[in-house]
């Protein structure tokens, strides 16, 4: 059965501390509709002024997009230009593309899984107590110095977090610009090529992820205008972005957690039968 993050303890624990290590497919769409709609913002003249041009998910559904998306129809439900849409055309896998690591590792071979560390930490508490016992056992009372000329204390028990290894993605997108007016096209499509400035690359974010956006150098126009027919004119222009991305777990169908916890053993013990051993050793090996 898939894991379910919300009847975790383990993961609940410590997703306010290890939120970024969440990335998914729908996160790298946020990412790429986050920085056209709200890093690039942009706005253009209409009819009714100088407004914000309204930017849409080209797969919602048509029922939901027209009780919720914030951009104008009129009376025969037709959308009032301009308008900015996005649409994830494909997703591709290639090991020429992915970044650190690059060596294939597998996940923990046990119940929780695991394959990266990402954080490792002293448990101070258990540690003391250990310590404590120590303590207690050579010189008779708690926190009596028994670590000193050189001597260091072997039992330190370690928190280490893990989690599933990043798999690296490529996703493409086509962002279609459409307007009514040559200079509404020209007010939109001038931030697209000058935000990258003299590169193609742009970083894009969502929560706590951080993603490599590359805008490609082909502007594809597919305007109506020499048409001189009775059908609408319009002004259409593609443009190509890649994403390259991670994704981190299998999301709601992650069958192990994705966050694990360890801490590691700092003693073993043996027990032994009581019948043939010497009544004043017997405590040092009871559990």
């Amino acid at each position: 059965m898939p894991h379910d993050p919300k009847n975790s303890k383990n993961e609940q624990h410590v997703e306010n501390t290890v939120r970024r290590f969440k990335s998914e497919l729908e996160d790298i769409d946020f990412a790429l509709f986050n920085y056209v709609n709200d890093r690039l913002d942009i706005s253009t003249s209409t009819n009714k002024g100088f407004r914000k041009v309204p930017v849409v998910w080209a797969g919602s559904e048509r029922a939901h997009s027209i009780k919720n998306d914030d951009y104008e129809r009129d009376e025969q439900g037709m959308i009032i230009l301009p308008l900015i849409s996005i649409e994830r055309t494909g997703v591709k896998k290639s090991i020429n593309k992915r970044t650190i690591p690059y060596a294939v590792l597998n996940d923990v071979n046990d119940i929780k899984g695991g394959g990266i560390t990402v954080n490792r930490i002293i448990q101070q508490k258990k540690t003391s107590e250990f310590a404590n016992a120590d303590a207690k056992r050579k010189r008779g009372q708690d926190n009596a110095p028994i670590y000193r000329h050189g001597k260091k204390n072997e039992k330190i028990v370690y928190e280490t977090i893990t989690i599933p290894i990043p798999i690296y993605v490529e996703c493409g997108y086509k962002v279609q610009i459409v307007t009514e007016y040559q200079e509404q096209m020209n007010d939109i499509l001038t931030p697209f090529i000058r935000t990258p400035n003299a590169q193609k690359i742009v970083m894009i974010t969502h929560g706590e992820n951080t993603y490599e956006a590359f805008v490609q150098e082909n502007y594809t126009t597919n305007n109506s205008v020499a048409n001189y027919q009775s059908n609408e004119r319009r002004y259409v222009t593609d443009i190509t972005i890649d994403v390259l991305g991670y994704l981190i777990g299998d999301g709601k169908n992650q069958a192990k957690p994705r966050i694990v916890r360890r801490e590691n053993a700092v003693q073993v013990r043996f027990a032994k039968e009581r019948v043939i051993m010497d009544p004043d050793q017997d405590g040092e090996f009871r559990f």
